[in-house]
């Protein structure tokens, strides 16, 4: 009968671990399968995943080009063909948020592609300048959050 205590690993699975530093006659002595000298023979700190060998790294060889600005400003953009779709007069970054339009703790910018034919007021940290005009031109009101 099939017990849990006679539970075994299939034969082959399991083999005996490798005990070294155990003296000559076991094969693993004296360098514990290590080798002499060098970094790879010492305990403490491997290697680095970009260290390769002592030449100069990949990393070090390709030139390094442009310039990231840090305090460069990222918006989440939606259109107007989207704000249409919502159907709703007045729209926040938190309304763009529950409807999954944008990302939450970004800066939301408009963009004019796509057509309205309604009043809108709409809230945002940014507009493009024919977002502006066809929310205005449509009886709308922007609002630009600080």
């Amino acid at each position: 009968m099939l017990k849990l205590s006679s539970l075994k690993p299939p034969k082959g699975a399991t083999k005996k671990r490798k005990r070294v530093g155990c003296g000559p006659g076991s094969g693993h002595g004296k360098t514990s399968g290590r080798g002499h000298k060098g970094a790879k023979a010492r305990s403490g700190k491997e290697f680095d995943s970009r260290f390769e060998g002592g030449q100069t790294p990949f990393y070090r060889r390709i030139p390094k080009r442009g310039f990231k600005n840090p305090f460069r400003k990222e918006y989440e953009i939606v259109n107007l063909s989207a704000l249409k779709k919502l159907g709703e007069k007045e729209i926040t970054p938190q309304l763009l948020k529950a409807r999954n339009l944008v990302k939450e703790g970004k800066l939301v910018k408009i963009l004019g592609e796509g057509e309205i034919d309604f009043p809108l007021i709409v809230s945002a940290h940014a507009f493009s300048q024919s977002a502006k005009e066809k929310i205005e031109k449509a009886g709308g009101k922007v609002i630009i959050i600080k």
